[in-house]
C-alpha cells in the first residue's frame, strides 16, 4: 500500500509491505525502514490500517544512552540509522562527557545529534562532513 505523508509541508510516498508483520518495512524515497508500531488494547487501534509511531520527549533522561555492557560496542559510537554526516564538533583527543553531541547526522531532510553515550576521550573520527553512513557503522571510537 502506498501512502502520501506530509512533513513540515513536504509530502513523500511511503509505500508498507504488510500493515499487520512486525516490524513494518516501510520504502521512502527508495531507503527501507523498519517500523515498530507500538500495540494496545484498544480494538480500534488494531483495527487501524495506519502504524503509530512513537518518538520519545525531548527532555528523557539519558539513561537511554547508557552502553550495552560490551566493552568492543562501549568503545565505538554507530550510526543509528542511514544519512548523511553534517557537522563534526570533536576530533581525535578530545574529552567529552555522555549526553555531548558528537555528530550531526541527516537523514531524510531532519538532522539527527549523535551524543555519546558515556565519558571518554575520542581516538578516532572514522567519517567526514559530507560522508554517507549506513546503519550500524562506526562512527568514531574512544581511547578505553
Amino acid at each position: 500500500m502506498k501512502y502520501t505523508v506530509e512533513i513540515d509541508n513536504q509530502n513523500f510516498v511511503v509505500e508498507v509491505e504488510d500493515i499487520h508483520a512486525r516490524p513494518v518495512v516501510a520504502i521512502v524515497d527508495g531507503e527501507r525502514f523498519n517500523v515498530w508500531p507500538e500495540t494496545g488494547d484498544d480494538s480500534a487501534q488494531q483495527k487501524s490500517l495506519s502504524p503509530t509511531i512513537s518518538v520519545p520527549e525531548p527532555d528523557q533522561d539519558l539513561r537511554a544512552l547508557e552502553p550495552t555492557g560490551d566493552t568492543a560496542a562501549s568503545q565505538q559510537v554507530l550510526s543509528p540509522l542511514p544519512g548523511v554526516i553534517v557537522t563534526i564538533p570533536v576530533e581525535p583527543g578530545d574529552t567529552v562527557t555522555r549526553g555531548q553531541e558528537l555528530c550531526t547526522l541527516e537523514a531524510m531532510k531532519m538532522k539527527n545529534a549523535i551524543r555519546s553515550a558515556r565519558d571518554g576521550t575520542i581516538d578516532s573520527v572514522d567519517v567526514s562532513v559530507g560522508d554517507q553512513v549506513s546503519h550500524g557503522q562506526v562512527l568514531m571510537t574512544f581511547e578505553d
